[in-house]
């Protein structure tokens, strides 16, 4: 009954399909370590950049340190129609770039 409800997202299926990862921290946060190849779209220009993600038509990871402004990120790439998804903390992804 519940297993839809608490489903395991795959990120090395969704990476392995072209996702991207947008780390969603600071511009400071980011230089003092990221997850490599990731974006750096700070949370406050989310709003300001969504088109242009939505544009690349795959998708979205979103990262930050903790898990809450990736979070908000991604509920709002999820209202203007683009596949998001929370990944939570940023090094929770570090297991899954080759």
């Amino acid at each position: 009954m519940f297993g839809k409800l608490f489903k395991k997202t795959d990120y090395k299926q969704l990476l392995a399909d072209g996702a991207v990862i947008i780390d969603v921290r600071s511009k400071g946060e980011f230089a003092g370590g990221a997850v490599p190849g990731s974006e750096n779209i700070p949370l406050p220009s989310i709003s300001a950049k969504t088109k242009q993600i939505k544009s690349l038509q795959v998708p979205v990871i979103c990262v930050c340190a903790s898990g809450m402004r990736s979070g908000t990120a991604k509920a709002q790439l999820k209202a203007a129609g683009v596949d998001a998804y929370n990944g939570g903390p940023w090094t929770k992804m570090l297991p899954y770039i080759d």
